[in-house]
């Protein structure tokens, strides 16, 4: 396909938001790993996950204007597309790129300069995921990238995998005597699994979810679970032996400059980590998220930072909802089925699930209809600086 150009761009985006009222559909985009097998719970057909040499699809990204970072894949892999109802399609990224006025209105465009600033996810594992972290921002900026703080809401009404609990940071004792080198020896090795003798786990449990800042050490388990997070794909892995086999090494200096790998081995990412966030001994009870309610209905699920802000919905049925944002957003609808907006959505129907409210339409009054038998929850996801009432834990 040619690309277009940017007047291409801003001239076909001016017509899908004219034909949407202000609100763009997007096409679902799916992302393959090649270190895990997949949950299959995204609702593709059952001869769909298994893609080759790109190994599985394991993910699903929403309104996402973030490349997926991988060995291999195609070049939109992660990106999301808005389509029209004529066969129109566009990267949802060149539309950000080429018309960010029109996206994100003039004021917050002029000050966010790199775009929506947050990516949604669903992420669906057999296994737990390995150990691993997402670099701060001053080593992510070393490689030319973003850093990676994220939070999780476990979707409900869905099996929870095998193991619905994840290993957070480390002991205290370990951050407390400055026993940082303990888990080098694991690192050098890249032979096993027993790096998480040094962490705590925690249970997943439907409808709740956890705040994870970069630098934080984790090991998410197997349920489909739901993530708000900076537009990065940073990571370094910490954890050898998973699922059964070893992962490549690589994926521990993933994000680390060859010379920085050279001349410090196995002890550079080790500074990744924020010891004193990963050694607290009250991080459960200053990192777990519960639904803090904001209006009938609506609910905060993502909270506790000023990075991304994400809320949930909940319309009865035959119930209507009205609401204004204070900016562009997007809109998942996992239950049910209704109108956002004036456009038909219906959860569990990739394609049909998936909306921009562009800034315009934010900002004025609209309704979401619940048209079926059952509850319709949507979550709304927020970049940074659009919410200034966000709830932070007060922390111990």
């Amino acid at each position: 396909m040619t690309a277009r150009s940017p007047d291409e761009v801003r001239d076909l985006l001016a017509r899908l938001l004219d034909a949407g009222n202000g609100v763009l559909r997007c096409a679902p985009a799916w992302v393959a790993r090649d270190f895990l097998p997949p949950g299959r719970r995204l609702g593709l057909p059952e001869d769909a996950y298994d893609v080759g040499e790109r190994g599985a699809v394991c993910e699903r990204w929403l309104a996402s204007t973030t490349k997926a970072d991988n060995r291999v894949g195609p070049p939109d892999e992660g990106l999301s597309h808005v389509v029209g109802e004529h066969g129109e399609r566009l990267l949802l990224r060149d539309a950000v790129a080429a018309g960010p006025a029109a996206v994100m209105g003039a004021a917050y465009a002029a000050t966010h300069p790199g775009g929506l600033g947050r990516l949604a996810k669903i992420f669906d594992y057999a296994y737990r995921l390995p150990y691993h972290i997402h670099p701060p921002q001053e080593y992510a900026a070393l490689v030319g990238r973003n850093a990676k703080d994220e939070s999780y809401h476990f979707l409900p009404g869905v099996d929870m995998g095998p193991h619905p609990e994840t290993f957070f940071g480390v002991h205290p004792w370990i951050a407390e005597q400055g026993a940082y080198e303990v888990l080098l020896p694991y690192l050098v090795d890249w032979d096993s699994d027993l790096i998480l003798r040094h962490a705590r786990a925690e249970l997943q449990v439907p409808g709740e979810g956890f705040h994870v800042p970069s630098g934080v050490l984790h090991a998410p388990g197997t349920a489909l679970t739901l993530e708000l997070q900076e537009d990065s794909d940073v990571l370094a892995m910490f954890q050898a032996l998973n699922a059964g086999r070893i992962i490549s090494k690589d994926l521990l200096f993933k994000d680390v400059r060859p010379g920085d790998r050279s001349e410090h081995g196995e002890r550079f990412p080790l500074g990744f980590v924020d010891w004193r966030t990963n050694g607290d001994p009250w991080f459960y009870e200053n990192r777990h998220l519960t639904p803090q309610p904001v209006a009938d209905g609506e609910s905060w699920v993502f909270y506790n930072t000023g990075k991304y802000a994400g809320k949930r919905l909940v319309v009865p049925p035959g119930g209507v909802h009205r609401l204004r944002e204070p900016g562009v957003y997007s809109v998942f609808a996992w239950t049910g089925t209704g109108t956002y907006a004036g456009h038909e959505v219906r959860g569990g129907e990739p394609g049909l699930d998936e909306l921009v409210v562009t800034h315009d339409a934010a900002v004025r009054e609209h309704e979401v209809v619940n048209t079926g038998a059952e509850d319709l929850m949507v979550f709304l996801f927020f970049g940074p600086d659009l919410h200034t009432d966000v709830p932070s834990i007060p922390g111990r």
